[in-house]
């Protein structure tokens, strides 16, 4: 026990502050605990890294799911109209997520001819929790009407109860003042507020239908679009599968480190063999574990750098690959984790300079070079390695 707490003591963290020195105690007697210590802590440093960033992540939870698409204004079957309302499936236009998982490859398309109104409803299998408590806070949703020219002089949502008797409506109409022709209306309408008025004081926010009210000034042939219906607003974070999270990083931060460990030594020892160098494999590879104790440093600074982030809310639009709105939801949550990227980047930088050094003294020492072939041997072993271990990793 004595000796581990020397290597840890003095060993491991001395190699800082003191790596020559450690560095000829290693080439007289070479053990393997200091590099697995340090393997270990990395991992765990690794693991405490994840918990922050999982901790602080939440993303938007949305019926239909992602693997659903919105599948409510793909298919027209669910939808019915008044009289003389026609509905269809249209192919050719639609809200392209070109990018994401979200959006389908078709709209509903209402249409009527020679009248001021055309009204439809959509009913859900089940009914979906809207309360202000516990259930879905938004609804989203695209609408564009290529009939008449005129902007619609009344639009209404209604949301049913589960007695149809029953109901709230919400009065968009505001909403299209500025909404244009031919142009898909991006609509997200909060639930559950004063905005909503209801046809009874005992109506609940257990929905059961959607109903659409789109009326004109005089008479004319209708053509509405309507596409991306989902219910969202609950955020859910990945900490309630912590475990299975660390589980895989720690897995994978192993991996990370015997594979750079192994490698950087192994290439260093080929090239102080290519020098003509008396080296030997087991000092050279566990000179290389103890300079590798900048990724466990690096580990150290990424969590707390991660720490000074503000809570991140991954929205719809985030994932939804539409132009424009992906690319906005982006770069709100790049602006928030900017210092982050900044101190995690610098200190990258910085690993990978402390790293090359370890390597070159340990070269120094242990082959005899000088210090330009030292630093020579280093970058071109590091460099090397990291290209392997991305090539095995992805990164």
């Amino acid at each position: 026990m004595s000796e581990f707490k020397k290597l840890f003591a003095y060993g491991i963290f001395k190699v800082i502050y003191a790596p020559h020195k450690v560095f000829k105690e290693i080439a007289e007697k070479p053990k393997y605990i200091g590099p697995i210590i340090i393997m270990i802590l990395f991992a765990l440093t690794n693991v405490g890294f994840i918990y922050t960033v999982i901790s602080k992540t939440y993303a938007e939870q949305t019926l239909p799911t992602a693997e659903q698409f919105d599948i409510w204004t793909e298919n027209a079957t669910f939808w019915t109209g008044t009289s003389g309302v026609n509905i269809s499936e249209n192919s050719l236009d639609f809200i392209n997520g070109t990018y994401g998982t979200y959006y389908g490859n078709k709209s509903i398309e209402f249409s009527i001819l020679n009248s001021k109104q055309l009204s439809t409803q959509l009913n859900f299998t089940d009914p979906i929790n809207c309360s202000v408590t516990d259930g879905y806070r938004d609804l989203y949703l695209r609408i564009k009407w290529t009939n008449p020219a005129e902007k619609p002089e009344n639009v209404t949502i209604h949301l049913f109860s589960v007695v149809p008797s029953k109901y709230f409506y919400y009065n968009l109409t505001e909403k299209f003042s500025n909404a244009t022709r031919n142009v898909w209306n991006n609509l997200t309408i909060p639930l559950a507020t004063q905005e909503w008025q209801n046809s009874s004081a005992d109506v609940d926010w257990s929905i059961r239908g959607l109903g659409l009210e789109f009326t004109w000034l005089n008479n004319s042939n209708i053509t509405l679009l309507a596409d991306g219906l989902f219910f969202g607003g609950i955020f859910k974070s990945p900490v309630d599968n912590a475990t299975s999270y660390m589980l895989n990083y720690s897995i994978l931060s192993f991996m990370q480190f015997i594979i750079r460990w192994v490698f950087l030594g192994g290439l260093l020892f080929i090239l102080t063999k290519a020098f003509k160098a008396k080296t030997v494999w087991r000092p050279v590879l566990i000179v290389v574990g103890f300079a590798l104790i900048t990724m466990f440093f690096e580990a150290l600074v990424n969590i707390a750098a991660f720490s000074t982030v503000p809570t991140l809310y991954y929205r719809l639009a985030y994932f939804s690959g539409v132009n424009g709105e992906t690319v906005g939801a982006f770069d709100d949550i790049s602006a928030k984790t900017m210092l982050f990227s900044q101190i995690s980047g610098y200190m990258h930088i910085a690993a990978l300079l402390w790293t090359i050094a370890l390597c070159a003294i340990a070269m120094k020492l242990l082959a005899e070079f000088s210090w330009s072939k030292s630093f020579l041997v280093a970058t071109v072993a590091y460099f090397a390695a990291t290209i392997v271990q991305s090539l095995i990793l992805g990164f």
